[in-house]
């Protein structure tokens, strides 16, 4: 199972550079997941019409976060992944994600908000940030990522969005 990640996508309105990531970098995923920082309701709908599971995140806009959770669990094969944005510094972002989560703790858990990727075990837990899709306000490309689910195996992969 191929399951495509996003983050911190930062936009007002839909734009090319979303299309793009769906129809393109993500395009033929099993399931699309995204770690919040949406911002406006517009995107959230066009996103959930686009089947994309979504948390809210510390900046997105009072209706968004009336629509979306915080934290979410998803099944996906044999596995549980925990998703959710992240809020404070990032010392410790880690950490104090994986304490929002009860034992025994999701298989993978999704975040953003630091906006650098990340893929590796923190306290024992797969724990992955795709980074920012759009890179608002960040010098350099945006990224996504992948996690690939097969069998046993957990692995995942950042991808930059460069048009």
């Amino acid at each position: 199972m191929k399951i495509g990640v996003m983050s911190d996508t930062h936009l007002r309105l839909p734009d090319p550079t979303l299309e793009y990531i769906l129809d393109e970098l993500l395009a033929g995923m099993d399931m699309i997941l995204h770690a919040g920082d949406i911002v406006t309701l517009a995107v959230v709908e066009y996103l959930a019409d686009r089947g994309v599971i979504a948390v809210s995140g510390n900046m997105d806009e009072y209706d968004v976060t009336g629509n979306l959770p915080h934290v979410r669990e998803i099944d996906a094969e044999d596995k549980r992944i925990g998703l959710i944005h992240g809020w404070g510094a990032r010392e410790g972002l880690e950490r104090r994600i994986i304490e929002r989560f009860s034992v025994p703790r999701p298989d993978v858990i999704v975040y953003g908000h630091s906006h650098v990727p990340f893929w590796g075990k923190v306290d024992g837990v797969w724990m992955f940030n795709p980074g920012s899709a759009t890179a608002r306000g960040y010098r350099g490309a945006g990224t996504v990522g992948v996690i690939d689910l097969a069998g046993d195996a957990i692995e995942g992969k950042h991808i930059r969005v460069e048009r």
